[in-house]
């Protein structure tokens, strides 16, 4: 297991590249996607705020390797949705 620096750092990067990609995105879209690029850009830092603070106070009465675990694959599927509906965009 990773220390809580290490994880909170790697969030920060992937949640800082979904940021940028979904810029990316913004700039070569119409008009009509816009609100669905506004709500892109707010759950994404919805994603990273959430995550950030589940490291910080992890739920009692779990084991510490079994909760990060857990939180990394809920990460993980949480990021894959959002690459996905960026992907649609383009």
């Amino acid at each position: 297991m990773t220390n809580k620096r290490t994880l909170k750092k790697a969030i920060k990067q992937i949640c800082e590249t979904l940021f940028v990609e979904c810029f990316a995105a913004c700039s070569a879209a119409n008009k009509s996607q816009l609100e669905n690029i506004d709500a892109l850009f707010f759950s994404i830092i919805k994603l990273q705020a959430n995550y950030t603070s589940r490291i910080s106070h992890p739920e009692p009465g779990i084991p510490a390797k079994q909760y990060f675990k857990d939180l990394r694959e809920k990460f993980t599927a949480q990021a894959s949705e959002i690459i996905d509906q960026i992907n649609n965009l383009h």
